[in-house]
């Protein structure tokens, strides 16, 4: 996080823990289509405004821990709600948008940083053009713990119960890393295929 929380509209300081530029690694999964791993780079922004824009994208991960062609990508808001709920807008490249609600839990804060915490949401509206697959509902959790971000997807989708789908653990990128990717349009770092499975 590049602004101290004096420096942030006071409504976003308790969600402030997502700010900033994180890559990472993780695996996707669902019935009737193939395993796989992927690199994924999560930002996380503040204009000054009381909300939190957010952008996610990945690629394939291949076997030497290089990218390989782009997969998902997607954008939204962050905004808080009264007391400790969140509300989010994420639309897809896939062509769906979705509204998701959920609860902010600030877990630990150390020299006026917080240092845990965590977000789960859920879908309250899905909404897609009429060639995206039907996805019926969402839940998503975010976390912060030891200075990574980690998150776990679970979605009901063409037919399926309710099932984790994605989950990706991601670093922090410095500033010269974040001017390299924003040069490049790539990620920065090679990483390991991540061989555990993904828990919630």
């Amino acid at each position: 996080m590049s602004k101290l929380p004096s420096e942030l509209p006071p409504e976003i300081v308790r969600i402030s823990w997502l700010l900033g530029h994180w890559e990472g690694v993780g695996q996707g999964q669902y019935p009737n289509s193939s395993n796989f791993s992927f690199i994924q780079q999560l930002e996380f922004n503040n204009d000054g405004r009381p909300f939190i824009d957010y952008e996610s994208k990945s690629w394939e991960l291949n076997a030497d821990g290089s990218a390989g062609k782009p997969l998902h990508s997607e954008k939204g808001f962050w905004k808080p709600g009264e007391g400790t709920s969140v509300e989010v807008s994420i639309s897809h490249v896939t062509g769906i948008s979705e509204i998701w609600t959920g609860l902010n839990e600030v877990l630990t804060i150390e020299e006026a940083k917080i240092t845990s915490a965590r977000a789960r949401i859920a879908t309250q509206w899905v909404g897609r053009v009429p060639s995206a697959k039907p996805v019926d509902a969402g839940d998503r959790l975010y976390g912060l713990m030891n200075g990574e971000l980690m998150w776990t997807y679970d979605m009901a989708a063409v037919g399926q119960e309710m099932q984790n789908h994605l989950w990706a653990r991601l670093k922090p990128l410095s500033e010269s890393q974040i001017l390299e990717t924003k040069k490049t349009g790539k990620p920065v770092n090679k990483h390991v295929v991540p061989s555990i499975p993904g828990v919630k």
